[in-house]
């Protein structure tokens, strides 16, 4: 079927080179999946994903303005069950490594560039990044895993992108190719195609990111050994299991896009439902100090999150609630 693509034998999907390439990322024809000579990619005994080639969004679909700030009120609940893990985990997650904040006067920033106002200041926020993989990252996880949590944290504090594909119960996409892989079915599995290391155990995997895109120091927060997994898994408790069990879905040929943030409850909610639908999505994660709001800022003339891009459909919206929406409407069975 996909002879005449010459595609490479991987199923996973390797991202340009470059990180100018990773940066105009939506513009490119990518695809999951080896071509029909490479037989069955997720290995013997799995079935074939099926790929969908033709997709559109809900008819009569028109993205809906962004509104800083709101919160729809049947989506109340989810927000503040989603809220309840940055209280357990004191907001992990959500600045970025060496993050600084200070009052400047307004005209200080240009108007051209993101930043919060506020009394007539605006805040001047600054980060300590370490060394930018030129690939994005690939995990293999599912949302409600509490050590698949403590990799997004660590994601979110060192910036990264990172390709998720989502493995959640029962799913059928992606969860074999795990053990296909590693040689068993645990979650998270990180792949890290800047070096070829590939690993399990959200400890190690952190240590692994720490060592190799930021300063080498795991944070206090994601070094406590039990405690830190408690609160993790304490975390999950107002969301009851969601984004664990998969639900049947359309797997698109290109991934989607999603600038978020792990404490985010806003973002949770989307991911949620990215990972139950099994829908592959690459992050970009920007966190308070995340040079990546200033580009959204100067791609969209706005910045909120969650932001979602879908180069299958063409559409790109903001607001999570419709999000969720337009994602059950567009990839559901």
């Amino acid at each position: 079927m996909y002879s005449a693509l010459n595609l490479s034998p991987s199923p996973i999907l390797r991202p340009p080179s470059s990180r100018k390439a990773v940066s105009n990322y939506r513009r490119k024809r990518l695809l999951f999946y080896c071509n029909s000579s490479s037989g069955n990619p997720m290995g013997s005994g799995s079935r074939e994903p099926k790929l969908e080639t033709s997709l559109s969004g809900p008819s009569n679909f028109k993205a809906p303005q962004p509104k800083p700030f709101r919160v729809r009120r049947d989506k109340l609940f989810d927000v503040l069950g989603a809220s309840l893990a940055i209280l357990l985990r004191l907001g992990t997650g959500a600045t970025v490594s060496g993050y600084s904040a200070s009052f400047v006067d307004k005209d200080e920033i240009p108007s051209d560039h993101y930043a919060l106002e506020i009394a007539g200041f605006k805040v001047k926020e600054t980060s300590k990044l370490g060394p930018r993989p030129e690939k994005p990252i690939e995990i293999y996880e599912y949302e409600s895993c509490p050590f698949c949590r403590k990799v997004r944290e660590i994601v979110a504090i060192l910036d990264l992108d990172v390709l998720f594909y989502p493995c959640p119960r029962n799913g059928q996409n992606f969860r074999p190719k795990v053990a296909q892989m590693g040689g068993k079915q645990q979650f998270p599995y990180m792949v890290d195609p800047n070096t070829g290391v590939a690993m399990y155990e959200s400890d190690e995997i952190i240590k692994y990111l720490v060592e190799n895109y930021g300063d080498g120091h795991v944070p206090l927060s994601l070094s406590l050994g039990p405690l830190t997994t408690l609160t993790t898994g304490l975390a999950m408790i107002g969301r009851m299991g969601k984004g664990s069990t998969c639900t049947p879905s359309k797997l698109p040929p290109q991934p989607l896009e999603i600038w978020a943030y792990e404490p985010s409850p806003f973002c949770k909610i989307v991911r949620e439902v990215l990972v139950e639908l099994e829908l592959p999505h690459l992050l970009h994660s920007c966190a308070r100090g995340s040079p990546k709001r200033q580009e959204l800022y100067q791609r969209v003339g706005h910045f909120q999150v969650p932001y979602l891009e879908d180069p299958n459909t063409g559409v790109q919206m903001f607001e999570s609630a419709e999000i969720v929406e337009y994602l059950r409407a567009t990839y559901a069975l």
